[in-house]
């Protein structure tokens, strides 16, 4: 592919979107947030797909958006409720174990649960990169099952062509460091491209970014800011990392749109030692 057909610069977002629903399982409009986001691909956490047949929450994002569905990977089974009949302002019940929307098969809910909640749909519930840039090698690589997690962790990965070489593309949703996440992180750390290659790394890493970092030798934050709890954050889970060949153009956390979870938005080059393509990318 020519210099002229890739881009010079590319903005990727991370969003964990929570199935499209609160925590009490009323849906709130995925699709303008992802829109307004202007990215040209999109790693997603969290994605729901209901048995039966019908498209996964990633899937309907990419047919409104006009993105392809690059992968999307299930990472566990589970129930989806349907919210209560009251209402309420909060987004859902955070701290509590019985009414939240989602349950992972495996996390041992109390059966009381889904009794007290009525009726519930059946899915899977992932994670998936969605772009609209051309792209190649897609790659799923497996980061195992920790024992107290009930869902099996993956890297969804993509080459995605631009200006002064390829930049490879991952994204991931990370276990709970109570889980015992350092032990796939040290998976991790053995999977993705080495520092020296043009790469970038984005998800829910459930984790804060300096921990984050020192498990990856060579990559560095990208975006810094608050993501988590959305409505009044004061941690950062969502990150993108970037080898040392990258070059950070903006990065943003953005606004509160629906999930618990704060969209993480970055715009990024390839650094290059051609005076041409470099004034390419600067202009």
């Amino acid at each position: 592919m020519s210099y002229e057909r890739r881009p010079d610069s590319l903005t990727l977002a991370t969003f964990n979107i929570h199935a499209g629903v609160d925590g009490w399982g009323r849906p709130f409009d995925v699709v303008s947030p992802c829109s307004s986001l202007g990215a040209d691909v999109i790693i997603l956490q969290e994605s729901w797909t209901p048995d039966g047949g019908a498209p996964s929450t990633a899937g309907r994002i990419a047919e409104r958006l006009g993105y392809q569905l690059v992968a999307e990977c299930t990472l566990a089974r589970g129930l989806l409720l349907a919210p209560p009949p009251t209402e309420t302002r909060s987004w859902g019940p955070l701290f509590s174990r019985v009414g939240k929307a989602l349950l992972l098969d495996g996390e041992h809910r109390p059966d009381e649960a889904t009794t007290h909640r009525g009726r519930a749909v059946r899915g899977s519930w992932g994670v998936a990169m969605l772009a609209r840039v051309p792209f190649g090698e897609v790659a799923v690589t497996p980061l195992g099952q920790l024992r107290r997690d009930p869902a099996r962790r993956v890297v969804v990965r993509a080459t995605v062509p631009m200006v002064g070489g390829d930049l490879v593309v991952c994204g991931t949703h990370m276990s709970h460091i109570t889980h015992g996440s350092h032990a796939q992180y040290r998976v991790l750390s053995e999977k993705l491209p080495p520092a020296t290659t043009p790469a970038l790394l984005a998800g829910d890493m459930n984790l804060w970014g300096p921990p984050t970092t020192s498990y990856l030798r060579g990559w560095r934050r990208a975006v810094k800011g608050r993501s988590w709890p959305a409505h009044r954050p004061h941690s950062q889970l969502d990150h993108i990392l970037v080898t040392r060949p990258v070059a950070v153009l903006n990065s943003r956390i953005s606004e509160a749109a629906g999930s618990d979870h704060r969209p993480a938005v970055a715009t990024v080059s390839l650094a290059t030692s051609d005076p041409v393509l470099e004034s390419r990318i600067r202009r």
